[in-house]
């Protein structure tokens, strides 16, 4: 994985590109945001790794930027800044995760390894209309009818993984894998709830359901609808 880090503690940035390396990674660092915005311009990426606060350009800027070229490329934000506002602001600029400092390496890591799983496949598109719903993933921003709706950042994942697969049935496991990163079963009905809010959020002053359930099976979009 080709990893960018944008880190001006030298200190930490050391301890977090020496073991990104040792897990098999390859890491370009820079210290300045301004340094930092133009590298990730240069090169593409597998993932960014951005602290909140930097010198010269702010991170939720450099962020705001590159989400503004259409580079989906997934966005970890590091941040002393870690109450519930600022995790939120950074999530809404179009982070992929947050991670409050200070934190255990062991989880940055892991944490680097999901995103780095969900890169998104050079040929997908940046905006996805279909039944009336439009999704603009690079702005994060899901409208049905003209109507702008609201979405937590994992909701908004799920709507897009359904989105993606219009037309086809979308299993419980396949959710699990591709939105929650796991493999296995946790045997709880954590799919189900999430599916049951996005659906209130998305059919509140529509008469038809955009997320149909297949019984026994799992969850679907129409292509129509």
């Amino acid at each position: 994985m080709h990893v960018l880090l944008i880190e001006d503690d030298a200190r930490l940035a050391a301890f977090i590109t020496k073991a990104l390396r040792e897990e098999g990674h390859l890491v370009d660092h820079r210290s300045d945001g301004k340094d930092g915005l133009l590298q990730a311009s240069l090169e593409s990426y597998d993932l960014i790794i951005l602290d909140r606060m930097l010198p010269s350009v702010d991170g939720l800027k450099i962020l705001q930027t590159i989400r503004a070229t259409g580079d989906l490329t997934p966005v970890l934000i590091l941040s002393a800044l870690g109450d519930l506002d600022e995790r939120v602001k950074g999530l809404r600029a179009g982070g992929d995760d947050y991670l409050p400092k200070p934190f255990a390496l062991s989880e940055l890591l892991a944490r680097a390894e999901v995103l780095g799983r969900r890169r998104p496949a050079p040929d997908e598109p940046a905006r996805i209309s279909i039944a009336g719903l439009d999704l603009d993933v690079v702005g994060r921003t899901v409208s049905r009818a003209g109507r702008r709706i609201e979405l937590t950042n994992r909701e908004f994942r799920i709507l897009e993984f359904l989105a993606r697969n219009a037309g086809r049935i979308v299993t419980r496991s396949m959710l699990l894998e591709h939105v929650w990163d796991y493999h296995f079963d946790p045997q709880t009905n954590i799919i189900d709830q999430h599916v049951s809010r996005l659906r209130q959020k998305l059919d509140r002053g529509f008469e038809t359901s955009l997320v149909e359930t297949v019984r026994g099976a799992g969850y679907t979009i129409r292509r129509s609808g």
